[in-house]
């Protein structure tokens, strides 16, 4: 998978209601971070919204900025955001920024709704 080709972001509801599942298949970077904000704000305001990374093998520092602020977007507002199934070069990345002591980290979709 290339670091600079196209991020697909599906859209799914979760098992419970309120529940937003974003699946990213691609690299998370300045060729694609307008394109995922977009879609993180659209639509009504979920009370959690879970951003599968199952299949994200990199993230630059403008979507690493694009996580944060929409994070910060969902503290305002009283809901929730999680990253699932995050894979070691981005957890790498996340640790050396101290992304993962703020952004809740788990390793599956089933885990970040078990929460609830």
């Amino acid at each position: 998978m290339s670091y600079d080709g196209p991020l697909t972001i599906e859209s799914s509801d979760g098992a419970a209601s309120g529940v937003r599942i974003l699946r990213l298949t691609g690299p998370v970077s300045l060729r694609n971070a307008h394109e995922l904000q977009a879609r993180l704000t659209s639509g009504p305001e979920p009370r959690l919204t879970i951003l599968d990374f199952t299949q994200v093998p990199y993230i630059d520092s403008t979507g690493l900025g694009t996580l944060i602020n929409y994070f910060a977007h969902c503290r305002r507002a009283g809901t929730r955001m999680i990253l699932a199934g995050v894979k070691s070069r981005v957890l790498e990345l996340f640790k050396m920024m101290k992304v993962d002591t703020v952004i809740p980290m788990v390793a599956t979709i089933e885990e970040a709704e078990s929460g609830l």
